[in-house]
């Protein structure tokens, strides 16, 4: 039995770049380009109609800003996961994306396949971001704290959500780490969720940045 299409909408305010990447991922990769839009008003309700397994954003968009956009759809509750495919290398679009919660942040110079292979990781559950721009992500989450700060927060966790962090920073999904623990999905969800109130964060990738960048005061392992 072969495997599902992943679902997709696009949103890219340029018609060229839409269209060629709706083609790419349309023939042969096992995807299915579900609507496209140019409009950042029409993607809500795209969503809400095609209920796709991911959203794929441009952030330079006029007159509204992906950025801005990602701030709407959460506003507006879509919980669809987000990959942004850019030409901005920009370390504040990083960051402003990762901590709204995108899964993966992906360059528009990068080649097709590596393309289209990190869509299918995003759709697994994984966290996802281009080479290019990976090295900007040790200044994301430094933002003035007090040295031994990190020693602090890491007495907040358990073990067991240590643990948990160890695997979120290797990029493991939450069925993943399910399995490799042996407890349920839903008891890695609200570890998950405990991880990111008592670190002040709002996205998993955040927790990974956080934790790789960490891994010493936080007592979390290599993997």
């Amino acid at each position: 039995m072969s495997a599902q299409p992943i679902k997709l909408v696009l949103v890219d305010d340029h018609a060229l770049v839409r269209q060629g990447l709706a083609d790419l991922l349309s023939r042969g990769a096992g995807m299915q380009v579900m609507a496209t839009t140019g409009r950042a008003d029409e993607a809500f309700g795209l969503l809400q109609e095609h209920r796709p397994d991911l959203l794929i954003l441009d952030l330079r968009m006029t007159p509204t800003d992906g950025i801005s956009l990602l701030k709407s759809l959460r506003e507006q509750g879509s919980d669809t996961p987000v990959l942004v495919l850019t030409m901005s290398e920009a370390a504040e679009d990083l960051a402003a994306a990762l901590r709204l919660g995108v899964r993966g942040y992906l360059l528009k110079d990068m080649e097709p396949a590596d393309v289209i292979e990190a869509i299918r990781r995003v759709a697994r559950g994984e966290l996802v971001v281009a080479p290019a721009v990976s090295g900007k992500l040790a200044t994301i989450l430094q933002s003035g704290e007090e040295p031994g700060s990190a020693a602090s927060l890491a007495k907040q966790l358990t073990g067991r959500e240590r643990q948990i962090l160890g695997y979120v920073a290797s990029g493991l999904s939450n069925k993943a780490i399910a399995r490799t623990v042996g407890i349920s999905n839903d008891t890695v969800k609200l570890h998950v969720r405990h991880i990111l109130a008592k670190l002040g964060l709002s996205s998993r990738v955040e927790a990974a940045v956080f934790a790789v960048q960490n891994r010493k005061a936080l007592g979390v392992e290599e993997r």
